[in-house]
Formats: structure tokens, C-alpha cells, sequence
């Protein structure tokens, strides 16, 4: 369960690290769930996020991307 504990400080790390951006357009970014062996991260769009039409660009080129590239073991990140 160690690897699970790094992995999920990491994302949380990486994510506080995203956050200023999302909310300087009023929205935000929550961590739902991290599934270590399938490097799934589950992130809720919170906000003006939440109803963004972008959501789904933002969610996959911007925090999918910046995820995989500071979190290796990150696979996938998919919305709740």
C-alpha cells in the first residue's frame, strides 16, 4: 500500500500545482480517487470547470497531460 500513498501524494502534489490556474477562471479541480495498479486518477471539475464546454479539453490536455508527464505511473485521468 506504500506504492499507493506515494502515488497519491504525488497527484495530490501535482494537482496543487494546476489548481491556480483553474480558479483563476473560477473553477477548480477535486481528487476523487487514485487506482494505483490501473494508473487511473479520478478528478472532479468543480465550478465554472464543472459546466465548461473546454471541460473535457481541459481535463485531458491539461491535467491528463501534466499528470502523466510529473506522475509516470499515471495512465488515464477520467472524470467522476
Amino acid at each position: 500500500m506504500k506504492g499507493a500513498s506515494r502515488m497519491l501524494e504525488k497527484v495530490k502534489t501535482v494537482l496543487d500545482k494546476i489548481r491556480p490556474s483553474l480558479q483563476a477562471d473560477g473553477g477548480d479541480v477535486q481528487l476523487v480517487e487514485v487506482k494505483e495498479k490501473e494508473g487511473i486518477v479520478k478528478v472532479k471539475l468543480t465550478g465554472a470547470c464543472a459546466g465548461c464546454p473546454m471541460s473535457q479539453m481541459t481535463l485531458k490536455n491539461g491535467i491528463e497531460r501534466i499528470l502523466k508527464r510529473e506522475v509516470p505511473e499515471v495512465k488515464e485521468v477520467v472524470a467522476a
